[in-house]
């Protein structure tokens, strides 16, 4: 397995966890906001081998705690139990980051026990999902699946939605609580333009208005946060 990005050391990526992030290539989503679209649109990005980063975590163990992986969509690749596996084998927690619709291959993972902590995006309210996520004919029942799957709390998760002015309002964020109700962790991120996004003329979300966003998700999944 490849990897076309690579970041040796976060705070932020893993709760609690001194970590490392990689990140794949390709997606079957084209959401406009992306900051990651050379790896969604497989332009070309640095690779480095399964065999680099397995050597660099041997070296690093007992320093990192963790590895996220990350993309584009990381579930896109068959070989990635293959990997977590040999992380796994170094003592190393592993946080995964999803679209959720591939719930067959993210629940195999949590039932093998292979990753310790779930991201996953949830775009919008489901009326308008296939414009966030640029896909007309995108069929919501495996994000539905992985929704129910995480809300079953078999390990730790959280759902985040990153907002921008043009695609999300406040109701949306309300419908968004409603259907993850239940869940432990909801963080509302802003859009901000990483100069590698797939689509211009998007803005954030002015202060007021995601503060306004918060309080609404905060009264049906109350530990909501503004990331």
């Amino acid at each position: 397995m490849t990897f076309s990005g690579f970041q040796k050391l976060t705070l932020l990526d893993f709760p609690g966890t001194v970590a490392c992030t990689l990140f794949t290539k390709g997606c079957n989503f084209r959401c406009p906001f992306c900051h990651n679209a050379s790896l969604v649109n497989l332009t070309d990005t640095p690779a480095y081998s399964e065999e680099e980063i397995l050597a660099f975590l041997k070296k690093r163990q007992g320093i990192l705690e963790g590895v996220c992986i990350t993309g584009g969509e990381p579930l896109l690749h068959s070989e990635l139990p293959a990997f977590i596996a040999k992380v796994k084998a170094l003592g190393y927690k592993v946080k995964l980051d999803t679209n959720g619709s591939f719930p067959n291959r993210l629940i195999a993972l949590v039932e093998e026990g292979l990753v310790d902590y779930v991201a996953m995006d949830v775009k919008n309210s489901f009326e308008k999902y296939p414009l966030t996520a640029g896909c007309e004919t995108l069929n919501l029942q495996p994000i539905e699946q992985s929704i129910d799957f995480l809300l079953t709390k078999k390990v730790a998760f959280e759902f985040r939605t990153t907002v921008t002015a043009q695609t999300h309002t406040e109701e949306d964020i309300l419908k968004i609580a409603e259907r993850i109700k239940g869940a432990d962790k909801y963080f509302i991120q802003n859009f901000v333009d990483s100069g590698d996004i797939l689509e211009g003329n998007l803005s954030s979300v002015p202060q007021g208005k995601i503060e306004k966003m918060a309080k609404l998700a905060q009264n049906i999944v109350p530990n909501t946060k503004i990331r």
